[in-house]
């Protein structure tokens, strides 16, 4: 089996569409609250959570985001590619992908398996599927 390691410009793509959708999600969410007299302080934190949570979650169920997946590209473990990364390993992944920004995709220039320094740290590739 050959394996194909995504292109910085496929990944910048998947990067778009998922912060199209969370802004989306973001103006849903506070639409629908804000149709509410009086929405609990609680519901607001889950729906908060739930949009911060949506690349991790997505990430390790589904191996990717609705971004990648429009892409065609999966995350996956490095040593097992048929596995997705667990949902601990998928928001260390979040975090320093979104602390780094820019610098850690751009990395993927830098490597055969063109892993980001999150990739790295997490432990995962990202394919084209």
């Amino acid at each position: 089996m050959i394996v194909e390691y995504a292109i910085l410009p496929t990944r910048v793509k998947a990067v778009i569409i998922d912060s199209l959708i969370i802004v989306a999600a973001m103006y849903l969410i506070s639409e629908v609250l804000d149709s509410f007299e009086n929405v609990a302080v609680l519901i607001k934190m889950f729906c908060f959570a739930l949009i911060l949570l949506y690349d991790p979650i997505f990430t390790s169920l589904y191996g990717g985001t609705i971004g990648h997946s429009f892409c065609n590209i999966s995350v996956k473990k490095e040593s097992d590619l048929s596995e997705n990364i667990s949902f601990p390993l998928a928001i260390l992944r979040y975090l320093i992908k979104t602390s780094l920004g820019w610098v850690s995709l751009i990395s993927v220039t830098a490597n055969d398996k063109r892993k980001a320094i999150h990739d790295f740290l997490a432990k995962s590739v990202v394919i084209e599927s």
